[in-house]
């Protein structure tokens, strides 16, 4: 291979190891805040809401290449990976040395902090903005990456539902709205909930290798079947919310609209219900997690928008 074709196929890797099209999430989510900021009657600053889904998309590829680089023994280990967990593979495949992971994550980590300096300098309310932010991205960096190593002691699950869906929209909404108030705490309960239940369905493929590497995340710890048990009870809450979220403030057509994923959720129990048995259906459960959770997300915002 060229000279320029190996620094072509370099760049396809790198940009493969960040895993790009998970993006996606992190910028709906930060839609979904300022959706919210605009419905409650904050007005439009775009060059605000550029900067901040900047800052999201910078710390959030932070979280990918770090995750990669931490979690590479357990990666390694791994041999029943999906095309949903066991990490973008770059590394595990030397396709990549690891190094290159770590580079990576430290410059997207000095990215996403210069950003969400300038962000907050110029938003509605600078010291809010700056906390809401830097939480963020120090949750983002503490999910896989020492020393706190949230998704290695049981406790990334939680970790990630709260911040990928949940601080993603404050962070939206607080740039745009200058403020904190119940309707993006209000959004986010039913898509943390399914976030959780996501993020324990990633781990069940993982969950062999995880063991041998030591990674006691939640699945780990607790079974595959019990783990089953409570996706079950997350799902459940899900959708038992809704009455008490309207109740509190939430609007009733968005509320509805969260319902728009149900015939997914429909399918996730009964494979719940199962056990997840069969690593045949594993790719299957990864992907369907996900399609319930962006569903819910963009049903959600729909309704913000139309109304």
């Amino acid at each position: 291979m060229s000279g320029a074709g190996a620094l072509r196929a370099r760049a396809v890797d790198l940009l493969a190891l960040g895993r790009p099209l998970h993006l996606l999430g992190g910028a709906l989510f930060y839609g979904l805040g300022v959706a919210a900021a605009r419905s409650a009657g904050a007005p439009p600053r775009w060059p605000l809401a550029a900067a901040g889904l900047l800052a999201v998309l910078a710390a959030q590829l932070m979280a990918h290449y770090s995750n990669d680089y931490f979690d590479l023994e357990a990666d390694r280990l791994n041999r029943t990976p999906t095309r949903w967990t066991g990490g973008s593979r770059v590394l595990v495949e030397d396709r990549l040395p690891p190094r290159a992971g770590l580079l990576a994550a430290i410059t997207c980590a000095v990215l996403a902090l210069v950003v969400a300096v300038i962000a907050a300098a110029i938003s509605p309310a600078p010291a809010l903005s700056l906390g809401v932010l830097l939480a963020a991205i120090g949750m983002a960096w503490a999910y896989s990456s020492p020393p706190l190593r949230l998704n290695w002691r049981g406790l990334g699950e939680v970790a990630g539902a709260l911040l990928i869906p949940g601080m993603t929209c404050m962070v939206g909404f607080v740039l745009q709205a200058g403020a904190i108030t119940p309707l993006p705490l209000l959004l986010a309960v039913p898509l943390c909930l399914f976030d959780f239940m996501q993020l324990l369905a990633a781990n069940v493929p993982d969950a062999e290798g995880d063991t041998l590497a030591g990674k006691h995340t939640l699945v780990v710890r607790l079974g595959r079947r019990r783990a089953a048990w409570v996706y079950l009870a997350a799902l459940a809450a899900g959708y038992a919310a809704l009455p008490l979220l309207v109740a509190g403030g939430l609007p009733w057509r968005v509320a509805l609209a969260g319902l728009g994923a149900t015939p997914i959720a429909i399918w996730l129990a009964v494979e719940a219900a199962r056990g997840w048995p069969d690593p045949a259906r594993w790719d299957a459960l990864g992907f369907w997690s996900v399609g319930l959770i962006v569903g819910t997300a963009l049903c959600q915002l729909a309704a913000l928008v139309w109304a």
